[in-house]
Parts: C-alpha cells; sequence; structure tokens
C-alpha cells in the first residue's frame, strides 16, 4: 500500500476514536505519511477572560495535529512532551488550521513541529511535539481494508 493512503487509513480510524478533538469541533483536512492538517473554528465558549481564544484550546488544536501525523504509519504512537510558543492571538469567530510536520523519526522517538494559522495566513502559535511508539497497529483488518478521504 501506497504509504500516504496508510496514513490516511491511520488517520480515519484515529480520527473516529478521537471523541475530543471531534467535540472540539475540529476537522481533519489532509494527511500523508508524517504529516496532518486540522481546522478547528474558535467559538464564543472558548474565550478567556481577555475575550481571546484560550490558549490552552490552540494547544490542544496544535497537539491534535501532531498525534495525526504522527500516527500515519500504523504504530500507535503517544506524546512524550511538547512545547507551544503563543504568537499572536485568536478570537472567537476566527477559523485556525493546524499543519503538522514529521523533523525526526528515528528507533521509537519522533520530532514535530506543528503550525497554527489564523486564516489571513498569520502564525498564531508554534509548537513542538515529541513522540514515543509504542509497538501496537493502530488499525484493525477491517479498517486496513477500507477506503477513506480524509475530509472530516
Amino acid at each position: 500500500m501506497d504509504p500516504d493512503e496508510l496514513a490516511r487509513r491511520c488517520a480515519r480510524a484515529l480520527w473516529d476514536r478521537d471523541v475530543a478533538s471531534r467535540a472540539m469541533g475540529m476537522r481533519l483536512r489532509d494527511v500523508a505519511a508524517g504529516r496532518a492538517t486540522l481546522a478547528m473554528a474558535v467559538r464564543d465558549d472558548m474565550a478567556n477572560g481577555h475575550g481571546l481564544c484560550h490558549g490552552g484550546h490552540i494547544a490542544t488544536l496544535a497537539d491534535s495535529a501532531f498525534a495525526v501525523a504522527c500516527n500515519t504509519y500504523d504504530e500507535v504512537t503517544v506524546a512524550a512532551g511538547f512545547d507551544i510558543t503563543f504568537v499572536a492571538p485568536a478570537r472567537p469567530g476566527d477559523e485556525l488550521v493546524a499543519t503538522a510536520t514529521e523533523r525526526v523519526r528515528h528507533g521509537r522517538s519522533g520530532l514535530y513541529d506543528v503550525t497554527v494559522r489564523a486564516a489571513d495566513g498569520t502564525v498564531v502559535a508554534e509548537f513542538r511535539g515529541r513522540s514515543r511508539r509504542l509497538g501496537q497497529p493502530i488499525l484493525t483488518p477491517a479498517e486496513a481494508e477500507r477506503s477513506v478521504s480524509c475530509e472530516s
């Protein structure tokens, strides 16, 4: 199977199980081996006391993109840690797009960068995630066989 097709199947299986990301209104936009793009509209209930998008919601969007990207090889992979730098504010009504890119994958460890942007291209946050592979498959036999698309 083509690596990007495997990535899409893994992403769809993971996404179907990811209640938290879907509950926040995140959408899976694009997936390839070691890469993922997710989008989220900032809702009014995501605002902090300053009327800005709470940093925890931005971090969760970045973390979810990281999770999809590092789980594109049909091997259960979890976060070992991450750092995030907030560059510009986001506000209710903004559409945020998080793009995760694999930087290093060696042994059981991985390093991924995620850029979160507003719809106008403004960088809202930069995230670096560290991953650890657990050596278990993501896909069930049925999931490995079904055809998928990434839009959710």
